[in-house]
């Protein structure tokens, strides 16, 4: 049976339910510029009637309603939305750190101004242009050395400030890996907590509005994937392992990579495993430092080492005005003091290794000339493409010497081929596809005799003979002097990154008139007013160097310009799209989960009016009641 007080619970209902909801418009307008704050509705719901159709329900038409009740308290959040937003927030970090770091190397080649390396390079070699012309006079001799000086002084600068921008990304990937660590256990703990809420019934909405939030950060640090499938446990997936599992969370370690130059990795602490990211900011910020960085200072390295290498190789041979020869105009400074390039890799106290940087064969060759011989040579290589580390180059007898030289460069190999001025075959390494150190031959090998008694390179043929640095003295290898061959010739490795080392020779500095301009003739010194030495350190500009990839220096200035340009374009281009496609998202969500103003003034006139109208309700029951019990006779 009905009770007569029952007009003042129903009453209480609509008070207690429309004071909840006023509470939660406040909560709203509180909380309109909160950041990652949905707006909550709350739910109501009729109360159960009485009279549900059972045995003892009483014989009364109709069921009689008891007010209205609190179902719940809840966001307004489209969670599929949310997770495309996750995906994009990540690609947009991804495409903007890439686009600030790209900027900063475009600035760096500073291309074409008065100071940048390819117009100091230009100007070095107009100085010998000019010092060939007039080989007698010290004044032209003056303008080589400070070119040259200043050329060492901008290739410096590049490369301090290449180094500087990969340092910066180290300490940037530091933090990165420290503010993930603290996302990942904030979440972590989050679950946590929201769990507690949830198991005794309640809708914990700023929680989770909160850990939203901090997801969308991690999202820009990491690349993740969430799955919340399961309401008890909350995931979250990097690279296909768990970072949070629940209340579990699973934080990143950095190590020193002796691999990568000292360099840090980022491990999982648990295991000590190395990861490996491809998006979001960290990834954005490896890629950058151990592959655009690292390419463009071994570019950079690998220019130095050859122009070093080649205006050298002339100089030697060249007289100065005071009739000194067999000097270098550039040093470098060797990555080992063992003059057989023997090293200690392992740090054990024994040589396991050998650090050759070029070998040259002992016999003149001639580009034009057949060579009449059939064989493979095995060059090192990139181990991810080639089984071993080991790349197969043929020959044939009807190929000519430039033949084998260009399929040798064009190959892949971590090797480069050319003939000196003296026409006799270099073999000489490049920056490694493979890890460190650059500039260190591996393995050099021939079946046939082309490498051999043709080249005049290796002491014999096959796997015997072959030059492999995995052990020390590996130089004896190469065919060796004899009472009537000089035998091959090699040089030790260079220091690593020579475009930070190098430098015009103190010797020269000391004494200007060591420049050498001219050639011996007929076994004579040269001679006062011979410049073909200079003529021809003049020409290596405009010669086939093979620098890199790249046949002429001229390549290299213009590939190195345009990788910079097309990589801000890109990074540009695709940050611009990823900032359009996530401000759409973002006013999608606002649209749906954000606080409007004028909305919840609209929901507060109505839940005030509810209230009022409840109240009214509860003093007319009362008044009621009160007739009933104070006012009617007995």
């Amino acid at each position: 049976m009905q009770s007569a007080f029952s007009g003042i619970e129903l009453g209480k209902r609509s008070l207690f339910a429309h004071s909840r909801a006023l509470q939660t418009v406040g909560h709203n307008l509180s909380n309109a510029g909160a950041e990652g704050y949905s707006r909550q509705r709350v739910e109501l719901n009729a109360t159960d009637p009485i009279y549900r159709p059972q045995l003892n329900r009483a014989e009364t038409p109709g069921q009689i309603g008891q007010g209205v009740d609190i179902a719940r308290v809840e966001r307004v959040r489209d969670m599929l939305l949310e997770r495309r937003i996750v995906t994009t927030t990540g690609d947009e970090a991804y495409w903007g750190t890439r686009d600030r770091y790209a900027l900063m190397l475009e600035q760096i080649y500073n291309e074409p101004t008065e100071n940048s390396v390819r117009t100091l390079m230009d100007r070095f070699w107009d100085g010998w242009q000019e010092l060939s012309l007039y080989p007698e006079h010290g004044a032209a001799r003056q303008a080589v050395l400070q070119r040259g000086r200043a050329v060492v002084d901008g290739v410096r600068l590049r490369y301090n400030s290449l180094d500087q921008i990969r340092n910066m990304l180290e300490d940037e990937i530091g933090a990165a890996v420290t503010q993930a660590n603290t996302l990942i256990r904030d979440i972590s703990d989050l679950n946590r907590e929201i769990t507690n809420v949830k198991a005794v019934g309640d809708n914990p909405n700023d929680l989770l509005d909160r850990r939203d939030l901090l997801t969308g950060r991690l999202a820009e640090i990491i690349e993740i994937r969430i799955d919340d499938r399961d309401p008890d446990e909350f995931s979250i997936y990097s690279g296909g392992y768990h970072i949070v599992q629940g209340r579990i969370g699973r934080t990143f370690s950095i190590e020193s990579d002796r691999q990568n130059e000292g360099f840090s990795r980022v491990t999982w602490s648990h295991s000590g495993e190395t990861l490996e990211f491809t998006g979001s900011k960290l990834g954005a910020l490896l890629e950058m430092r151990d592959l655009d960085l690292r390419t463009e200072i071994r570019e950079l390295d690998t220019m130095t080492i050859n122009v070093v290498d080649l205006v050298n190789e002339i100089h030697r041979d060249g007289y100065g005005i005071n009739g000194k020869s067999g000097n270098n105009f550039f040093v470098e400074y060797p990555a080992i003091l063992n003059a057989q390039g023997n090293y200690d890799r392992d740090l054990d106290g024994t040589f396991d290794a050998s650090y050759i940087f070029r070998i040259t064969g002992e016999h003149e060759l001639s580009l034009q000339a057949q060579i009449g011989l059939a064989g493979t040579m095995r060059l090192s290589a990139d181990q991810t493409i080639h089984p071993g580390g080991i790349l197969e180059v043929s020959y044939r007898p009807t190929d000519t010497v430039a033949d084998v030289i260009a399929r040798i460069n064009q190959s892949g190999a971590d090797v480069l081929a050319r003939l000196n001025r003296r026409g006799q075959l270099e073999i000489k390494a490049t920056a490694t596809t493979g890890g460190d150190p650059d500039f260190v031959l591996r393995h050099v090998e021939d079946d046939g005799q082309f490498l051999t008694g043709y080249a005049g390179l290796l002491a014999a043929a096959g796997s015997e003979g072959a030059f492999d640095w995995a052990a020390p003295d590996a130089f004896t290898a190469l065919r060796g002097e004899t009472a009537t061959t000089r035998g091959a010739e090699y040089s030790v490795a260079p220091l690593l990154h020579p475009s930070g080392w190098m430098e015009v020779n103190p010797a020269i500095v000391r004494e200007p008139a060591s420049i050498a301009a001219s050639f011996a003739t007929a076994g004579r010194p040269g001679e006062v007013g011979d410049g073909r030495a200079a003529l021809a350190i003049a020409g290596i500009r405009n010669r086939t160097v093979g620098i890199g990839r790249s046949e002429m220096l001229d390549d290299y200035f213009a590939d190195s310009v345009a990788r910079a340009g097309l990589r801000g374009q890109e990074a540009e281009t695709t940050l611009n799209t990823y900032e359009r496609i996530l401000k759409d998202l973002g006013d999608m969500r606002e649209s749906i989960s954000g606080v409007s103003i004028d909305e919840e003034l609209a929901q507060m006139l109505k839940f005030q009016h509810g209230y009022q109208a409840a109240a009214r309700f509860v003093a007319n029951v009362d008044e009621m009641l009160d007739t009933i019990i104070n006012r009617m006779a007995v």
